[in-house]
């Protein structure tokens, strides 16, 4: 039996589309890829540094992405969307 997933960590939708399983992950500049379309973006306040989030929803298997712009984090980038 598979323990309950923790609140804190994004559930991913089962199963992920091929594309989507390519997307790599907490890396600022990585690419997403053709079947993501975009939603809405908002602006949060991260320390001293104001970074833009996007969502984006995948037309083949439904996953919803978050794209963190923030320069000055190597490790921003593409994320799954907590449900």
């Amino acid at each position: 039996m598979n323990p309950a997933p923790d609140a804190t960590s994004p559930i991913e939708p089962s199963p992920l589309c091929e594309p989507c399983q390519g997307i790599q992950r907490n890396w600022r500049g990585a690419p997403g890829h053709a079947e993501l379309q975009q939603g809405n973006h908002r602006k949060e306040l991260r320390g001293d540094v104001q970074v833009t989030i996007t969502g984006y929803f995948c037309d083949r298997c439904g996953a919803h992405w978050h794209y963190t712009n923030d320069k000055t984090n190597q490790r921003a980038g593409w994320s799954l969307a907590p449900k």
